[in-house]
């Protein structure tokens, strides 16, 4: 699910247990620095307002950000809110589970509804 969309990046929602975004450039640039500088810029101040937003409204226990690509050779960013509670914690969403889970969380469509309006204010 898509739920911002700009001309040079979308974010997108990963189905998880956690909060998870991925940041996707609209081109499909295969490295950070295939891209142009302003857009880097552009990526990081988003991914940074991601951080943000997710840090007061779920108060995590640590924010995971990855930039790798190895089956999906698209620069996108991940950008994930864990818990100590969480199926996987701490080992990363990929490891190994190590219980099973039930978070109790805020709604999330009042979370990206305060994203959008947060992204939507950042100017380049």
């Amino acid at each position: 699910m898509i739920i911002y969309k700009h001309d040079d990046f979308y974010i997108e929602v990963h189905e998880s247990e956690i909060p998870w975004l991925k940041i996707f450039t609209t081109e499909p640039y295969k490295e950070l620095t295939d891209a142009p500088k302003s857009l880097r810029k552009h990526l990081y101040e988003v991914m940074e307002t991601i951080e943000e937003e997710m840090r007061e409204y779920y108060k995590p226990e640590k924010i995971n950000i990855a930039a790798w690509g190895n089956y999906l050779p698209h620069l996108h960013i991940h950008v994930m809110a864990r818990f100590k509670e969480d199926s996987y914690f701490p080992e990363p969403m990929w490891g190994k589970r190590q219980r099973e889970s039930e978070l109790r969380l805020p709604d999330a469509q009042e979370f990206y509804a305060g994203l959008q309006k947060e992204i939507s204010t950042l100017r380049y």
